[in-house]
């Protein structure tokens, strides 16, 4: 239950989550039109329950005034490989960005487009979570296009220099070489650690 929701609109999103578990869709399917975002945000997960969620109904929800849904929709969009995730990667929203990028991680397969834009959004975005999330998303990618903006991230903050280090791990060059064993000079002990395991 969010914690703004009136005991009325508590009811609703429980019977709309209840109702992802029995089965009844059609109710789901109400919720998905309800006034209040907390319970639009429980209906695209109980037509994920329930099987019948598609990437249509989740286009639909890309632009949703509210956040939560927003951030919702990015993570859902990780079970289908045609979704196009780049209006929720160009969110105003960090936390709607950083669940899409995680999602186009989980894609591994992307498009030109969506590659450039993680690439983008690992060396230039200001909030740090997005840049982590987007470097993790790059070394699920695995495409040599986005190598440099990994490598760049080995020098970030600690939290994505660790994920940066791991991102390389699909790669095997002299400069990927070069950056592992200077990750083996790093401050933080987990990113030596990375380092470490990567170069074996």
């Amino acid at each position: 239950m969010s914690a703004s929701d009136s005991p009325q609109v508590a009811e609703r999103r429980q019977a709309v989550v209840i109702a992802g578990h029995s089965g009844d869709r059609a109710l789901v399917e109400i919720g998905l039109t309800d006034e209040q975002p907390s319970v639009r945000e429980s209906a695209l997960g109980a037509l994920d329950r329930l099987g019948v969620l598609t990437a249509p109904t989740l286009e639909v929800f890309t632009t949703d005034i509210d956040v939560r849904v927003r951030r919702r929709v990015a993570e859902l969009g990780a079970k289908f490989s045609s979704f196009d995730l780049l209006p929720l990667l160009s969110d105003n929203e960090p936390l709607v960005v950083e669940m899409a990028a995680w999602s186009c991680g989980e894609h591994e397969v992307v498009t030109q487009t969506v590659l450039d834009k993680l690439i983008e959004l690992t060396t230039t975005h200001s909030e740090p979570l997005v840049r982590e999330a987007s470097v993790a998303a790059l070394g699920a990618i695995g495409d040599e296009l986005g190598l440099d903006a990994i490598i760049a991230a080995c020098s970030d903050k600690p939290a994505i220099r660790r994920r940066a280090v791991l991102a390389l791990a699909p790669f095997d060059t002299p400069e990927v070489k070069i950056t592992l064993h200077k990750a083996l000079e790093d401050r933080d002990w987990q990113v030596r650690q990375a380092a470490e395991d990567l170069l074996g």
